[in-house]
């Protein structure tokens, strides 16, 4: 039987393995809602074209390879720029709202991590042998 003070480790390590993965979750919606707003706004003020003001700058090999006006456009095409834009407000709400959970993910990831360490540092011996089994959920 596994002693309590090893359990405990398995059980932190556990705890530290589901919130890094959530804090990975989270991230990755916050940077699809970012995207998001960036298209709104570049559907509603376009940027400029690429390359047409440093023509003349760029040496020849480096403008052969500005991709067209038209072929940046396909990017936001599809898009209703209005509707897009209406919904600014509620998209910036929901990033403002991912990034406190963002940060309450950071601070319980912190804390486990915290746990972990004085746990392994009460009793090395103990949870040494713990730490060389594979992690599982059984």
């Amino acid at each position: 039987m596994t002693r309590p003070v090893g359990q405990r480790v398995r059980d932190l390590r556990l705890d530290r393995r589901a919130l890094r993965a959530e804090q990975a979750r989270v991230g990755w919606w916050r940077r699809l809602v970012r995207a998001r707003i960036d298209l709104a706004v570049a559907g509603a003020a376009r940027p400029e074209a690429l390359g047409e003001a440093v023509a003349f700058q760029l040496p020849l090999d480096v403008e052969l390879t500005v991709p067209r006006p038209g072929e940046l456009g396909d990017v936001l095409a599809g898009m209703d720029p209005g509707a897009e834009v209406g919904r600014l407000d509620e998209l910036r709400a929901l990033d403002a709202r991912l990034a406190r959970y963002e940060d309450g993910v950071r601070r319980a990831l912190l804390a486990a991590t915290d746990r972990l360490i004085v746990r392994l540092a009460t009793d090395p011996a103990t949870t040494s042998a713990v730490l060389r089994e594979p992690l599982s959920h059984a």
